[in-house]
């Protein structure tokens, strides 16, 4: 696995931890290292751009789950040379912003599925050329799959439990005393569990055929009704919109433009279809003001 520190990877590879697979991890250090032999995982020493190293750790392994960078290339050609003809499996993780739109805040009536055609836009355009070739590869004898999680939220159980989406906003509201959304908080993303998505990998594992491609979601939110959830986990507080200058100064450009203030709409029914994937977490809100997001603000986890 790439990722297996991470929070997506980290799920997964406990998953199959306990499910009894042998599992080795790449591990840029020692420290990275100690964490996944800490969780039940082999270290192998290198990072995304060592090419020989993550190559030949492909060649080796029965199955591959790239959960590292969706936009590194380079460790994507690596891991695919080293199981050319193999027959063996490879997970590539994308996410669902490949769809997503530069709207500020406003709300998309357009729901993608995996078959709909799009153009990505120019700041997604390496992330979907990588899932293609991906894609590709079932021709040259890899069992080949790409998921492509939505919002992600809930507690890990890998060397990093935290998403990125909901506790970036959290700690935008305990730091500045208002909970903020972009422009008028309109737009939409679908969600999904973490727990959800980790069980979408091992079906995929098991069942998914060569050269396939599914989304993960289980709902869809605005992101006003996100940060109006936060509001009341932090006692009451009022949600209010910002300008795009005023988000871009705080979040940065990408994550304005992409991971809150634009639309990611998406069906996962190709998943639960050809999977048998059935969500079952808890909802979003439940989880942000009464469940992990709850414990984690009590705990101080948000400083």
């Amino acid at each position: 696995m790439t990722g297996a520190s991470g929070y997506i990877g980290g799920t997964v590879a406990d998953s199959l931890v306990k499910a009894g697979h042998a599992v080795s991890g790449l591990a840029r250090n020692d420290a990275a290292a100690a964490k996944l032999r800490k969780h039940g995982m082999q270290a192998v020493r290198g990072d995304l751009g060592s090419h020989g190293i993550v190559r030949d750790a492909a060649r080796a392994a029965d199955a591959v789950i790239n959960c590292a960078n969706a936009d590194d290339p380079f460790v994507t050609a690596a891991i695919l040379e080293g199981l050319a003809g193999a027959g063996k499996t490879l997970i590539h993780t994308s996410g669902s912003s490949i769809v997503g739109d530069k709207v500020v805040g406003r709300l998309s009536p357009k729901v993608y599925h995996e078959d709909t055609p799009f153009e990505p836009a120019p700041e997604k355009i390496q992330r979907v050329a990588i899932q293609r070739t991906v894609l590709a590869a079932a021709a040259q004898g890899v069992r080949s799959v790409v998921l492509c999680p939505t919002l992600i939220y809930g507690g890990g159980r890998g060397a990093n439990p935290e998403s990125i989406q909901v506790p970036n906003l959290i700690r935008q509201a305990l730091k500045s005393g208002v909970p903020r959304y972009v422009g008028a908080g309109e737009n939409v993303w679908s969600t999904v569990h973490i727990e959800d998505v980790c069980d979408a990998y091992l079906l995929a594992l098991k069942a998914a055929p060569a050269g396939s491609f599914f989304y993960l979601e289980s709902g869809e939110t605005s992101f006003r009704a996100i940060v109006e959830s936060i509001g009341r986990l932090l006692g009451g507080k009022a949600a209010q919109g910002w300008s795009l200058d005023e988000a871009i100064a705080h979040w940065g450009p990408m994550a304005v433009w992409f991971s809150l203030g634009g639309n990611s709409r998406v069906t996962a029914e190709k998943a639960r279809r050809m999977l048998g994937w059935q969500p079952k977490g808890p909802g979003l809100f439940d989880e942000i003001e009464r469940g992990w997001y709850r414990r984690q603000l009590d705990a101080g986890a948000y400083g």
